[in-house]
């Protein structure tokens, strides 16, 4: 792996751990909130999420300048059109790996729908609406880059094999999320943009469908109940798949 792509790797745990900045600056500030209080506050988490996020951005877009010059080089890289065609499919094959993850879980492993991870991020989406930058294009951009473009590249690369490095950097996708109840779901989502990535050899393709999936996420808890409607989904699709077997 290049050097370059080991900094990259360590500034995004770097700005993973960073929240815990936020106990030493509890006294420094003198807060009178107690910090137990004033950590837990979404608008404080939001907020640093949003900065600390948005600079390790921008550092690993510095860190990789010279991928971004090189781009044009890559080999059975697709047309933008082509481009376009696969992030629109993307979004549709991402939501569909999602609902059949979601119906094993349900139904083979009894495993009750739902994700606290994504609600607990709604819920600071709306104590601040600016925090859906974060869930809807900064980290999408930060996951890709280093999960399919740097961890899962580079396994393909050396095993010459889609399914062992997509696994891996899979299984790495759905451990930073933190929720081990749906592993599978966010496994599965991995394996959808790794495919999109060796499909088009395009970063920005799995980039633009897995942002507009957490958008689109976003907005329809804002003003959908989600996890109704997950249930009513996952229910027309046994009763769809009963129905044929």
């Amino acid at each position: 792996m290049k050097s370059r792509y080991w900094w990259v790797i360590l500034t995004y745990i770097a700005m993973q751990f960073s929240i815990y900045l936020l106990v030493p600056l509890h006294s420094i500030m003198g807060v009178e909130t107690p910090l137990e209080d004033w950590i837990e506050t979404k608008e404080v988490v939001g907020t640093w999420v949003f900065y600390s996020f948005t600079i390790g951005l921008l550092l690993i877009i510095y860190l990789l300048r010279q991928d971004i010059k090189e781009r044009h080089q890559a080999p059975n890289r697709v047309s933008r059109l082509s481009a376009v065609k696969w992030s629109i499919i993307g979004v549709f094959l991402a939501f569909a790996a999602q609902i059949t993850a979601g119906l094993i879980e349900v139904n083979l492993f009894n495993i009750e729908a739902g994700s606290e991870n994504t609600e607990s991020l709604v819920e600071i989406a709306k104590a601040l609406p600016l925090f859906v930058i974060v869930g809807g294009l900064i980290a999408p951009i930060l996951e890709e880059i280093l999960f399919r473009k740097i961890i899962f590249g580079s396994l393909y690369k050396k095993f010459n094999n889609f399914f062992v490095a997509a696994i891996i950097s899979s299984l790495l996708f759905a451990v930073i999320h933190v929720d081990f109840t749906h592993l599978l779901i966010y496994t599965a989502m991995g394996f959808t943009f790794a495919y999109l990535y060796v499909k088009t050899n395009r970063i920005l393709v799995p980039i633009i469908a897995h942002a507009a999936m957490n958008s689109i996420v976003f907005l329809m808890n804002f003003f959908v109940d989600i996890e109704e409607l997950e249930k009513q989904l996952e229910q027309a699709i046994a009763i769809f798949i009963g129905g044929i077997f």
